[in-house]
Order: C-alpha cells, then structure tokens, then sequence
C-alpha cells in the first residue's frame, strides 16, 4: 500500500485503520504512526470521546493519537460501514480496542475482513485473551488488581494502583509488536493474520518475577513497601527544605563514599558495619542515622557530590516537572506538537534511537475528520484503477 508522504522511516508505505479510543489501541497506533506507518483514526460523528475526557483523562488523546490522520466514518450506517470495508481492503493494518464481539457485529471482525483482504493484519487489544475471561469487560485497574500489580505495589493491607495507565501502554506495545512479527511473517507467506494482545496477560507478565520467586521459596512476595531489602541502603530520603532523594548504596565501596560524602566518618569506620551483611542486619538503625544527617544536606549541594562519588541517586520528581529534565530536553526525549485547538504542546516521543535518529512528531494533532477529503478521495481514485478489487 503506497503512503501519501515520503518519510524515510521503516514503516514507510504501510497503511493502517485504526478503530481505537483511550488509551490501549491509540498507543498502537501511535508507535506505528512515529515509525513511518499512515495511520488513519476512524471517529464516530462528533470526533473520539476520547477528545474530551476530563481529569486524569485529559491528556490521553494528545499523547497518543500524533502523527495519525482523522477521518470520520458513521460506521453504524450502510453506507459508512461500505467505505470503511473499502478502506480496509485497501489497507495493511487494523487495529481496534472495542468490546468483544462489536466488530464481529458489525461485520468488521478478522474472519469477515479476510476474505475481502487476505493479507490484512488484525490487531485486537481486548482485556483478555481467549478463555474463561475474554467476554468481561476490563480497565487497566481492574488488572493491577487481578494480577497482584496493586497488591506488591502498596503497602501490607493497602493495595494501590501503579500512577499511569501501565497496561494500557504495555498492550498498545505488545500489538505493535505483534504487527513487526505478522508483518515479517506476511513477508514469506503473502498472509496476514489476526493478532491480539490483553491487559490482563500484560500484567501477569508484570508479575512474572514474582511469580517465580513464590516458586522457588515457597513463600508469597510481599508487598514492595514490606519486603526484606537486600541492601542496606536502598531508600528515599527527606532531605533540606522537606525535598526527597533516593539513594541507592548498594556495595561495601558506595557505602564508604556515601559516608565521605555526608561527612559521617564515624559510620564509614565502624567495623560492625564494614559488609552489606552487616548493615542489612543493623538496616533501621542504620537508616535513622543516615536520615538524620541528610536532613541538614541541600538537594541541589547533595546530587552533585552523588553523582561524582558514583553513587545512584534520584530525586522523587513530579510529571510536570519533566517539562524542564534537561536530560530529557537534550537527549531530543520532548518534541513540540501542535495541537488540534491551534495550540502547542511538548510530547514525550518514543524511547528509541534508531540509526542515531529519533522518530519525531511530522504534523500537526489531527482535527476531527480533516483528512476525510483526502483519503476518501484517494480511496475513489484507487477504485477506479482497481475497479475488480
């Protein structure tokens, strides 16, 4: 399938229709977007809800729908549901997130689609993949739930939720991943296939260490908050000003820097705890004292001596305060986008460097249905040089 722009990414040429919201399929379509793929965002009439959720939802659809085109399709009408089918046998890819059994409904599920385009890949995020789960409907929170991500995260008796949508970003990779392998698969075969990826099973996949550490002990994980440290100092610490660090000495050598850093002569040459051994056994003691000293200690003084002396550290930061990482900022991580309002907006582009290259933002956010002009009338085009498609 010929794409409309000249990229010179790797997807270059792929054409893709996305039939998403939220968060789960937008994040697929979205890596495939960056990667070169013409993505097109099928929205109902009046654009994606998604567009307007409010709170903690508000920036779903700008982070994850860049680089995608928007046409608007009524697909609960005849003749809507006619011009998606003809999209799609023109196409590469689909991709959609809705509930189980609406697209076979409306007979856009992979068994219908390929006859008419047998070389289509169909990507479902669902919430779970085949079996006695697959019909419930799931949110990301209800598998942190289900699948202990709550549980090790929060303290004994207080299971809480990691704070972004993990599986939500984790499903949209694992289709996108899945599309790169059906992809090279095709490549041999001709075909294309159905792929599906679920929130559930990318959560056990979170859990799986843990799992295998009941296995191997015979004793449940408990929670991150209660666990048994293997270090003696792996914690966050209140600093000058109410500020807080983490720290991580996590050798006999880093132990000693850590104690010349702070200035706590004493610790560093007191033998009962010259092994980790040792500190672990006296590790809240220890803890106190070390806390007590780098109450007095400046954050912005106290990173830079870390940093030098080899010692990981890391201050406990907010999301809006990544806005100005510097790291981020150098490292190419932020690109500006502008937005579908006519705004602007910085977006965290994909954690990739690829030939020494970042795939990066290329237009503007799509405004609802702006590109219904031109791929619907590139579709007529197609037709008419295909009419026996």
């Amino acid at each position: 399938m010929n794409a409309s722009s000249t990229t010179g990414l790797p997807l270059e040429g792929l054409r893709v229709v996305e039939f998403t919201h939220m968060v789960m399929g937008p994040s697929c379509g979205m890596i495939l977007a960056d990667l070169g793929a013409e993505v097109i965002k099928i929205e109902p009439p009046g654009g994606d809800k998604t567009r307007r959720l409010p709170g903690l939802g508000i920036g779903f659809f700008r982070s994850f729908n860049r680089n995608k085109k928007s046409v608007v399709i009524d697909i609960n009408t005849p003749e809507g549901l006619e011009t998606a089918s003809e999209l799609i046998a023109q196409s590469d890819i689909l991709l959609e997130n809705f509930r189980p059994g609406l697209m076979d409904k409306l007979g856009l599920g992979y068994d219908a689609l390929s006859k008419l385009n047998p070389r289509l890949i169909y990507v479902s995020h669902k919430g779970f993949l085949p079996g006695p789960y697959e019909n419930r409907l799931a949110l990301d929170e209800v598998v942190q739930n289900m699948a202990g991500l709550t549980y090790m995260t929060g303290p004994k008796g207080q299971p809480l939720r990691a704070g972004t949508s993990v599986n939500d970003i984790m499903g949209g990779m694992f289709g996108a991943i899945g599309v790169l392998a059906a992809l090279r698969e095709r490549d041999r075969t001709g075909k294309g296939q159905e792929v599906q990826a679920a929130l559930f099973e990318n959560c056990c996949l979170l859990a799986a260490q843990h799992m295998m550490q009941y296995q191997m002990t015979g004793e449940a994980p408990p929670p991150m908050p209660s666990r048994v440290s293997a270090w003696s100092v792996y914690d966050t610490f209140t600093v000058a000003e109410e500020q807080q660090l983490f720290i991580g000495a996590v050798s006999d050598k880093q132990f000693q820097s850590l104690c010349q850093v702070i200035e706590r002569r004493d610790l560093a040459e007191d033998e009962t705890l010259s092994t980790n051994a040792q500190r672990v056994a006296r590790r809240p003691e220890l803890l106190k004292r070390l806390g007590e000293t780098l109450r007095h200690h400046k954050m912005e003084e106290l990173m830079p001596k870390l940093e030098a002396a080899g010692i990981p550290y890391a201050p406990v930061m907010r999301p809006d305060q990544l806005l100005d990482d510097p790291h981020l900022i150098e490292s190419g991580g932020l690109a500006d986008m502008a937005t579908d309002d006519g705004g602007n907006a910085k977006v965290v582009l994909l954690p990739l460097l690829m030939g020494g290259r970042r795939p990066g933002v290329r237009a503007p956010l799509a405004r609802v249905g702006e590109h219904n002009d031109e791929v619907l009338m590139r579709l007529a085009s197609e037709r008419e040089a295909d009419p026996g498609h």
